[in-house]
């Protein structure tokens, strides 16, 4: 299971994407967060794969939390922005730190194509290994 941690401080769109994340094949939510540092203190008590993470927090930007993920003292946690944010250095941004990114509103369509395509990568890429172009590809 791919364990999800769902931030955002709507609380519509946290139940929307509880809801729908539990219904993708693969996925499980590990935890729910409405703040930057909440979203620190769940995926820091806990093993988490991946983090769908809106990006305008009451407390803290998206990209500090970002950057707060980033501690290489702890293991690697994937992001995917989920986020109103559409200017290119926020876009510019998130990728230098490897997010994905899906702006605000989409379609669960949408939200479902990046889940089933980080699940191909996250379970093409194991711990530890070493891997070619072609796999990674």
């Amino acid at each position: 299971m791919i364990r999800t941690v769902i931030v955002d401080d709507d609380e519509d769109v946290l139940r929307i994407n509880r809801e729908f994340v539990a219904r993708v094949p693969g996925f499980a939510v590990a935890g729910l967060a409405r703040s930057g540092r909440q979203a620190l203190a769940v995926v820091h008590s806990q093993p988490v794969d991946l983090v769908l993470l809106d990006f305008y927090l009451p407390d803290m930007s998206g990209l500090d939390v970002c950057y707060a993920l980033r501690d290489p003292r702890r293991p690697l946690v994937d992001i995917i922005a989920v986020t109103a944010a559409n200017d290119t250095d926020t876009m510019r941004a998130l990728r230098a730190y490897g997010a994905e990114f899906l702006i605000k509103p989409y379609r669960l369509a949408y939200l479902r194509e990046k889940l089933e395509a980080y699940a191909k990568y996250h379970h093409g890429l194991p711990s530890g290994q070493k891997t070619s172009q072609c796999e990674l590809d």
